[in-house]
């Protein structure tokens, strides 16, 4: 077994001893025996206590003299008197006082070997606890700044207990005011609902008579139209019989100046009733005038109320007054688009010269409304309610200061 394997027979021997309750001593002496008797080295502080790993500076060494003293008392043997002659007597006194001699060198020597051994162990326990002290101090400074920052961590959390409680005070009325206003937007957006349904039926009845007056008004343009081709083909049809008589007369008036006055009446007659004829036209020309001017009407209050019949009045009232108001960016403007235009009416006035009446253009999709006297323009819009709103932006100057 080699000399590491001893060391850790003895250590776990050690180890057992100090399970079963035995002393500080008593494992100090016992690796004293086996240094000593087992292994032969002699016991010194350091090695004892690399194997007992417990004992201070002061006590290892006390065990250690108590372990010598124990061989010292077991292997002392009292001589007889007369047993041993005296010159032998002498020697082995004088062989004994040589022994003891250079058992004290060796002891001073291991002494003072032991002694450096120790003092250098004192002077980097010394170091050591120097080092810990400082550490200490260093601790301590921590301690104090992280009782402070704790200090300061706990006034905060007492403080932001009570910004909680306070914000779950705010809370709790915030809650009920929403629970209130869920309630009465729950109430309006029934009425709504049910204000709904009857437009939808409205909008339904209006566009089955919507679709009768295009009936009945395709069925009157036809009969007018047809009324003024029979007109125009009548008068054809009368007016160049006359024309080709009133020639002949004319021609028969170089020879018969006797006819002259017969023909000049017929031409007079003919005259009055292509003028009838012509009159009759004009009428009728003005009946085609009006009912074109009533069919555009319709149609335009057609498409006006198939713009209307999806969107709310009340709704698009409120889409027309925040654009006007100035509390529509342009890309809010452009994501409503034309879905208010069927309730956006053109203003009477021009805002800048109060004297045009302004005119709606759309080209490729894009409103411009334009005061055709001062030229005032809202430029090119997405929609009727932008162009409106961009329009009526205008302040005049006496306003601005």
């Amino acid at each position: 077994m080699t000399l590491d394997e001893e060391r850790q027979a003895i250590k776990q021997e050690l180890e057992s001893m100090r399970e079963n309750g035995a002393r500080r001593q008593d494992l100090s002496l016992h690796a004293c025996k086996r240094l000593f008797f087992d292994l032969g080295i002699r016991p010194s502080m350091a090695a004892v206590r690399d194997l007992t790993q417990t004992g201070s500076a002061s006590d290892i060494p006390k065990d250690i003299d108590t372990f010598w003293e124990r061989i010292r008392s077991a292997s002392r043997v009292r001589v007889g008197a007369g047993t041993i002659p005296k010159v032998l007597e002498e020697r082995a006194g004088e062989l004994l006082g040589a022994l003891f001699e250079e058992a004290m060198v060796h002891a001073r020597t291991t002494l003072d070997s032991e002694r450096e051994q120790i003092q250098t162990q004192i002077s980097t326990a010394e170091r050591e606890t120097r080092e810990a002290e400082i550490r200490r101090q260093a601790s301590e400074e921590a301690i104090r700044r992280s009782d402070a920052r704790a200090d300061a961590a706990w006034e905060r959390v007492r403080a932001l207990e009570a910004e909680l409680a306070m914000a779950n005070t705010h809370g709790s009325i915030h809650q009920d005011s929403l629970q209130s206003s869920v309630r009465r937007l729950e109430a309006e957006n029934e009425t709504l609902r049910k204000r709904l349904e009857t437009e939808q039926s409205g909008n339904a009845a209006l566009r089955d008579r919507i679709d009768a007056l295009h009936v009945e008004l395709r069925q009157s343009t036809e009969h007018y139209a047809q009324q003024i081709k029979d007109a125009v083909a009548e008068a054809e049809r009368r007016v160049k019989p006359m024309l080709v008589e009133l020639d002949s007369l004319r021609s028969m008036a170089a020879t018969y100046q006797s006819g002259v006055r017969d023909a000049s009446r017929k031409e007079f007659e003919f005259i009055q009733q292509i003028a009838a004829a012509k009159a009759r036209g004009d009428r009728l020309d003005l009946q085609l005038r009006e009912q074109s001017d009533e069919l555009d009407a319709l149609t335009k209050e057609v498409a006006a109320l198939r713009t209307q019949q999806d969107v709310d009045p009340a709704i698009a009232g409120l889409l027309s007054a925040l654009a006007q108001s100035g509390r529509l960016n342009g890309e809010e403007m452009e994501t409503i688009g034309t879905l208010a235009d069927g309730h956006v009416l053109l203003p009477s006035r021009c805002p800048k010269c109060q004297e045009g009446e302004p005119e709606l253009s759309e080209v490729d999709h894009r409103y411009e409304l334009q005061c055709p006297e001062c030229e005032h323009s809202s430029g090119p819009g997405h929609s009727r309610l932008e162009a409106v709103s961009r329009f009526l932006a205008f302040k005049p100057a006496a306003s601005a200061a």
